[in-house]
């Protein structure tokens, strides 16, 4: 196991305490340029832009924040930032105007009314809300809410305008689907099933998932209520959940589970319709499957993973795993089971991982903390060559003109003793004289 530094790294301020699934990173103006969004428990959505240590923008939310999201919520072609309270208040911003607003002005952080600052819209749902998911789940082409609540419900909503099609506002979030789980909800995710369709799976204790069917889309509309709990706008707890356990001994059956889904596979290998999808749990577990439930690999750290993530570190189209422990300790793990860490100097409140625009106009992959200083920490620009540890000789053998290079000298390319040795003359030899 090789252990990293990376070099790229900024400091953003942050005064401000928040919840593990607060934070993300995402198209949040529609510029084609990532930030930051971040919500903290005093109801504040801060939103960070390039290498500003200050929030871009600031809006005030009801409540304390549990999680934030930016997706195509309301199916319109362009992404909004969801802000999600504990209380079950749902906000939502348009941030696309502030950024035009922004670009003419001369001020990067300008004072903003009451006004400006509150959501273009607002609903209540239920209350205790754990982690949020805008995702098509139902493979239909349009963008779902699904909620996971702390007391183990899984909801799924879909924005509906009104018939006559109104203003821009006058629409809300429609009921579809609740489910009830067995453990404790900590990770939402989509992932291809077998067929290539989209599955909802949500992560339980023990190193274990769940399917939620989306039973919305096979109903008969003859069915009354009573008969069909799972019908759009029930609150009865449905019965659609396909529990899987992903070994046949498990250590605690209690442990915090997280999951990932619909990790890519690479150009080479998209053919295939069976998605990848990762777990970790709290007592250090790692795992990657496959939806047909095949275990392409397993690796035990000695660390309390907290966080899981995916992120194309090498270029090649292949995402790679992405785990990070309270103490920092970050692992990042390939679909061939190589895997790296990086240190990170401090305790962690928080981490994400994903594409975000630092200081070259372009989204680059990154790591964010959130520390327990005040600060949030991005490393950008996390690239690698490969995965896997090599030696020079090997990097190059896989240039064209190294070959070319050796006949010139003298040297066979097949006398691996005298490439060796050129080599070594060529480094140390001249460096000592």
């Amino acid at each position: 196991m090789r252990s990293l530094n990376f070099v790229h790294r900024i400091s953003l301020d942050f005064t401000g305490t928040i919840f593990p699934h607060a934070i993300c990173l995402g198209d949040a103006d529609n510029d084609s340029l990532n930030e930051l969004i971040i919500g903290d428990t005093s109801g504040k959505l801060l939103v960070y832009k390039n290498d500003d240590s200050k929030p871009w923008i600031t809006r005030t939310c009801v409540g304390m924040l549990t999680c934030v999201a930016v997706g195509d919520v309301c199916n319109r072609g362009k992404n909004l930032v969801v802000a999600m309270g504990a209380e079950g208040w749902f906000h939502l911003f348009d941030l696309t105007a502030a950024s035009a607003s922004k670009s003419d002005s001369s001020s990067q952080h300008e004072f903003l009314s009451c006004d400006e600052q509150r959501p273009f819209f607002t609903q209540h749902i239920p209350a205790n809300t754990k982690v949020i998911l805008i995702s098509d789940i139902d493979g239909d082409g349009r963008c779902e809410l699904v909620v996971g609540y702390t007391d183990r419900v899984v909801r799924a909503f879909r924005w509906e305008e009104p018939s006559d099609g109104a203003d821009a506002g006058s629409g809300q979030l429609v009921l579809l689907k609740k489910w009830l789980l067995e453990g404790q909800v900590d990770s939402l995710s989509v992932n291809p099933g077998p067929e290539g369709l989209p599955e909802l799976m949500v992560s339980q204790p023990g190193c274990g998932y769940a399917i939620l069917l989306c039973t919305w889309t096979q109903q008969d509309s003859t069915e009354s209520e009573d008969e069909d709990p799972a019908s759009p706008g029930s609150e009865g707890p449905s019965r659609d959940v396909l529990l899987h356990l992903t070994t046949g001994r498990i250590h605690n059956k209690n442990v915090s589970t997280h999951l990932i889904g619909n990790i890519s596979k690479g150009s080479k290998e998209e053919s295939s319709k069976c998605g990848l999808f990762a777990l970790c749990t709290l007592d250090g577990t790692l795992k990657l499957m496959d939806s047909s439930e095949q275990l392409l690999w397993s690796v035990q750290v000695d660390h309390q993973l907290f966080a899981l993530q995916k992120l194309d570190v090498t270029g090649d189209g292949r995402e790679e795993v992405v785990a990070c422990a309270w103490d920092g300790q970050t692992y990042i793990i390939d679909h061939n089971r190589t895997v790296v860490r990086f240190q990170f100097e401090e305790n962690v409140n928080a981490f994400c991982a994903g594409q975000y625009t630092c200081k070259e106009g372009k989204n680059s992959p990154c790591l964010v903390y959130v520390s327990f200083n005040q600060k949030i920490y991005i490393y950008w620009k996390v690239a690698l060559e490969r995965m896997e540890s090599t030696n020079l000789i090997r990097v190059l053998e896989e240039k064209a003109d190294f070959k070319n290079h050796l006949k010139a000298l003298g040297v066979d390319a097949e006398d691996s003793a005298a490439v060796k040795d050129l080599v070594a003359s060529a480094l140390y030899r001249h460096a000592s004289q």
